[in-house]
């Protein structure tokens, strides 16, 4: 299953609901050229919904932290929000999960970008 994204603005805030897995090919390139448009059109605040996402690998692993450091070096910042079993077990394996701000519910993910 491909990875599909679809942007919205919520409050001044960017959201990427993704859905699918984040791979090695398709679904990193997709996820880095869509969090790459956003901060080139100034984005600052960016939260990816990660609830649809069923699977990331290495590749994955490695474009969340390419897109949260491009955006840091603009002066932006990316949150997660809605992880799986299966996605918050990598990242606290990869100890991934002290590096990103993570969320359980939109709301205070939004609010905390204030």
């Amino acid at each position: 299953m491909a990875l599909t994204i679809a942007s919205r603005e919520v409050d001044g805030v960017t959201v990427l609901d993704l859905s699918g897995r984040i791979t090695l090919g398709e679904g990193s390139v997709q996820l880095r050229d869509a969090v790459r448009d956003l901060i080139s059109k100034g984005a600052k605040s960016i939260l990816l919904n990660l609830g649809d996402v069923n699977y990331i690998d290495s590749s994955g692993l490695g474009e969340l932290v390419s897109a949260f450091t491009t955006a840091k070096n603009q002066g932006g910042e990316i949150k997660l929000l809605n992880l799986t079993k299966k996605v918050h077990d990598l990242l606290q394996l990869t100890k991934l999960y002290t590096v990103f701000d993570i969320k359980d519910d939109e709301a205070s993910a939004i609010a905390s970008f204030k």
